[in-house]
């Protein structure tokens, strides 16, 4: 597995994302646990959770639990993960989302999250989404507080535009570790963001870089250039998906999610897929 940086920490260039073992349609345990040793035997040493990621009203921090008890359950091999975890978004529990950006409960959720995970210092943790009732500003010195504190060993952003980039790296003194915002074939509309990063040198991690649990198995049909890619690659359009991700910029770090072992072990492959020159340009044009 070819790596990456987030910070000072090196990570694998693919990481896992937790959350469909967590919500809506999500596997039993035992798969589940069998996806994270899966991404884990590839190589993977990043995985991305929130505490938000969980189907029920009083689940909170399910997916944290069941990274950490995976892990546990992995060995001293496991070691070297980094988890990374968000607060400041929430499920009530009836399907819907909402925000909470009070830098009070940011610190007590990050507190929350590390016990969850097990940890004495979370290694990234990562506000998730803006919330319009709070100053960002007041979010974001939540997060350099839990920095100074020792709570947490690195901080991100997720959702943010350019400008809150800048803000969220001003606050913390230059210690913006990384920006997690949606991007994939069919969402490109973070593309900006993804290049500012790369000017400044801070991991952009795609979320849904496949397009999302509903859109992810049509990628071949809808995007007809990732499928001739593909077939001239005889690799996967999912694999060519992520290496095209990979190929825009050094600091980009996808993180599929999965809840198959079968499906995290196909996008383990994507950092050893080299594409043409050609077929970037292909891919970015289309």
């Amino acid at each position: 597995m070819k790596q990456r940086t987030i910070g000072g920490r090196t990570v694998s260039a693919i990481g896992l994302g937790g959350m469909p073992m967590s919500i809506e349609g999500r596997p039993d345990t035992g798969r589940s646990i069998a996806t994270i040793h899966a991404a884990l035997d590839a190589g993977v040493t990043l995985i991305d959770t929130a505490d938000a990621y969980h189907r029920d009203a009083g689940e909170v921090g399910h997916n944290e639990e069941l990274i950490a008890g995976a892990l546990r359950a992995y060995g001293r091999a496991a070691d070297d993960v980094l988890v990374a975890t968000k607060g400041g978004h929430l499920r009530p529990g009836d399907g819907s989302w909402t925000v909470n950006g009070d830098p009070v409960y940011l610190k007590r959720a990050a507190k929350e999250s590390a016990r969850r995970l097990g940890v004495e210092a979370i290694g990234l943790y990562q506000y998730h989404r803006p919330d319009p009732r709070v100053p960002y500003a007041d979010s974001i010195g939540a997060l350099r507080d839990l920095l100074d504190e020792g709570v947490i060993r690195m901080a991100g952003i997720s959702n943010a535009t350019v400008g809150q980039i800048d803000e969220a790296d001003e606050i913390l003194g230059g210690r913006l570790a990384s920006v997690q915002n949606q991007f994939s074939p069919a969402f490109r509309s973070s593309l900006r963001e993804l290049e500012h990063c790369a000017a400044l040198g801070i991991a952009f991690l795609p979320w849904s870089p496949l397009g999302g649990i509903a859109n992810a198995p049509d990628l071949s049909a809808r995007h007809a250039v990732f499928r001739e890619v593909a077939e001239e690659t005889g690799a996967g359009v999912h694999r060519v998906a992520l290496a095209w991700e990979l190929a825009l910029a050094p600091v980009v770090v996808p993180i599929p999610g999965a809840s198959r072992p079968e499906s995290i072990r196909d996008s383990a492959g994507a950092p050893g897929l080299d594409l043409t020159p050609e077929q970037i340009a292909r891919l970015s044009a289309a």
